[in-house]
Parts: structure tokens; sequence; C-alpha cells
């Protein structure tokens, strides 16, 4: 064989090599990009919010001190269960009751002088009305300046009687503020409940709580009773929360069991940490309270165990769904014709559009819909697919570059495992 003809067989032979690859990987693209698939279904679906706070009881009492003293003795310890009523805490009373005697003293100094007022003020207006009887009788007896004079020492007897009468009501009302904190120096239980709370010890100094409750704080008497967890929601769930909800409570002290309940209060206004209550300020993200009320709580239960709520906002029965993945935007390209033209402000308006790709003959089509609530690993379908269509399930990446009218097969996994389904 010539040397042309080597080089021409050798050239014939690289074509055919080169071809033969192009025609493969057009095979393969023809086959299509590999995907998950899913069946448009029926199912139970339920919509949650979940949340983590606090073990809080309905119902607690923070004890304070309304005075200023030395803490002499205390009955009760932390845990102890307490009737409402019972003896508390004491408070040296030594400067009280001193205080309450020098009251009493005022009071009955007082009481002394008025009296005295009240007969000088008598004895005035008898010498005014013997004065007055005189004048009337004889003018020339009594002179004019005579009767001037016992009117204005009626007068003033009377403005001295009422000035005294007016002490005796001060010394009154200090006795009693006097008796009042005597009064304070022992604390009793307000109400039946547990001691949840004791930060003091005997000998301590009990100041009132002026600026801020947790200084003057003695103990503080729990109902445990009624348990709620206090949660925290984000601003975006709470408006799906509302009174009646019921919810399934997850406390980290129990964590083999589940507790029943339900939404017993929503806040209306945001929670805010201390910063923010310093500045008014809020820049982070806005978190409202909810109460939760337990149905049965467990019997050891303590406040601020941490919880974790999941709170039932909405239930469907069989209704229709697709997985969450599946859910996907594209562009919302408007459409102009000759007779229309494009409406561009609409289009810029909503630019995206929610929908999934189904799967007819290997070809992936976009097509919109509307969801309803949404689960935990499925939405609901209001509009725009159909029970028993297929539909593009995964993965995350293939569904995001998935392209209208592509070519798509399923993986080779996922069609393995159909198979042992429908074998099974």
């Amino acid at each position: 064989m010539s040397k042309r003809n080597k080089v021409l067989v050798g050239a014939g032979a690289a074509v055919l090599i080169v071809g033969l690859v192009a025609i493969s990987a057009g095979a393969r693209r023809d086959r299509g990009q590999e995907v998950r698939f899913d069946k448009v279904t029926k199912r139970d679906l339920v919509a949650a919010v979940t949340a983590s706070g606090k073990i809080q009881p309905k119902k607690k009492v923070d004890i304070s001190a309304d005075i200023t003293g030395r803490i002499t003795k205390i009955a009760v310890r932390e845990g102890d269960f307490v009737k409402q009523g019972q003896f508390l805490l004491q408070i040296d009373p030594t400067i009280y009751q001193a205080n309450l005697q020098q009251a009493a003293a005022n009071l009955a100094s007082s009481q002394a002088a008025a009296v005295q007022a009240k007969a000088n003020q008598d004895q005035a207006e008898r010498a005014l009305r013997r004065t007055k009887e005189l004048h009337t009788q004889s003018p020339n007896l009594v002179s004019q300046e005579q009767l001037e004079q016992a009117q204005t020492a009626f007068d003033i007897a009377e403005a001295n009687l009422t000035a005294a009468q007016h002490q005796v009501d001060q010394a009154r009302a200090a006795m009693q503020s006097a008796r009042d904190n005597l009064r304070k120096t022992t604390l009793v239980a307000p109400m039946a409940g547990r001691v949840t709370r004791l930060p003091v010890e005997e000998g301590e100094v009990a100041v009132p709580s002026t600026f801020s409750k947790d200084i003057g704080l003695l103990m503080t008497i729990s109902d445990l009773s009624v348990i709620q967890a206090k949660v925290k929601v984000d601003e975006t769930d709470v408006v799906r929360v509302h009174l009646g909800d019921s919810v399934e409570v997850s406390i980290d002290a129990f964590p083999d069991t589940t507790f029943t309940g339900h939404v017993t209060k929503v806040s209306n206004s945001s929670v805010l940490n201390a910063a923010q209550s310093a500045t008014g300020q809020s820049d982070r993200a806005v978190d409202y309270e909810v109460e939760v009320t337990l149905d049965k709580p467990p019997a050891d239960t303590r406040p601020d165990l941490s919880a974790t709520s999941r709170i039932v906002t909405d239930t469907r029965k069989q209704a229709l769904s697709i997985p969450i993945i599946a859910l996907t935007v594209r562009e919302n390209k408007p459409v102009s014709t000759e007779h229309r033209p494009v409406d561009t402000t609409a289009a810029r308006r909503k630019k995206e559009t929610e929908g999934v790709f189904t799967v007819k003959d290997g070809v992936a089509t976009f097509r919109t819909v509307k969801v309803g609530i949404a689960g935990d690993e499925y939405f609901e379908v209001t509009d725009g697919l159909k029970e028993g269509e297929t539909i593009v399930a995964g993965p995350y990446q293939a569904i995001r570059d998935l392209k209208d009218g592509a070519r798509v097969r399923a993986m080779k996994q996922a069609a393995d495992s159909t198979k042992k389904k429908a074998a099974a």
C-alpha cells in the first residue's frame, strides 16, 4: 500500500472514531438528565410552628421587702410547700416597734392638746355670749371694744381647736403608718404553692425594690397546679398561631416523654432583650411570646426548664400534595401578540412564578401551581396539578438547573427502588 493510501485510511479511521464518540454523546444527551420522579398523591398534612422557651407556672408571686431591715428568721426552705397565710420570714422589728410606741405617744399628746383646746373654746364661747347679752341690755356697761375683744378671743380659741384636731388626725395617721411598717416585718404566704426561689439568708439586710424587683426579692412562691410553656415564636410564624391550637411540648428534663397542651395566649407586643429595652430600637429578628398550657404536666416539673413546642396551626385530610423540594420558581416571561402589547408594569410586579416540572414521555415541562399549607415534607396543592401526574422531585440542584422542555430520566438508584417496591 502506498504512503498516500495509508494516510487516507488513517484519516478515515480517525473521522469514524470522532463520529462514533459524537453519536455516543448525542445518545446520552437524548436519554436526558437524571432526576428523581414522584407522583402527585393525596396525603394527610399537618402544618406546624416550632418554638423554644421555658417552663413557667401560670401563677407565681415574687415576695419583696417593703421596708429595710435585717432578716432575723427564715421559716421555709426552697422547695417547701406552703399554705396561704403561713409564716415565711421575719425582719428585725425593733426599730419599727420603737417607732410605733413613739407614734402612740404623739397621738396621746395630740389628743390631750385637743381636749385643752376644746375647753378653751368653750370658755371663750361663754364669755362672748355673756358680753353680747350685757351689751344688748345696757350698752353703757360693755363697750364696743370689749365686745370685739370677746369675739376675737373666741375666734382664736376656735382656730386652736381646729388645729389641735388636725394634729390628732396627723398623729393617728403616723401611728397607722408605724403599725403597718411593723406588720411588714412579718411576711406570710399570700397564696398556697411551692417556694421555687429563695435567694436570701438569715442575717442579710432586706431592702425595698425601688428600681429593680430582683434587688428586694426575698422569695418566689409558685402555683405548680397549672404549668405553661412560654415560647418565643418568630414574627413570620406568629400570624399563623391562634388561641386553642393544639401543641406538643418536649421538655429537655423528660427526654422520653411528649406532653400535650394548647395555646392560651399570643402576645401582641414583641419580646425585647435588655439592650433593645434600653435603647428602644429593634434591629434584630423579632419574636413574640406565646403561652402554651400543658394538659397533664409532669409531677416533678420545675420553673425555667427548657422546652420545645410544636404548635399545630392547620391540618388537611387527604390533600393533594407534592414534595417541598419539588416546588421551584422560574422567571415569568410575558407574552406579546400583535393585538395585545406586553404589560411591562405587570411583568415587573411579578417577575417569578412558583411551579413544578411535570414529566410526560421523558420531557420535563414547567407548570405553575398554587400551594396551600406546608407540612413537614410536603406542600398542599390547591391548583395546577391532578392526582397521579409525574413530577420531578429532586435532587435540588437538578431542579434548580432544569430547563423547560428538557429531556429527563429516572435516577438509577431511584428506579431500582421503585421496582423493588412494585415487586414487594
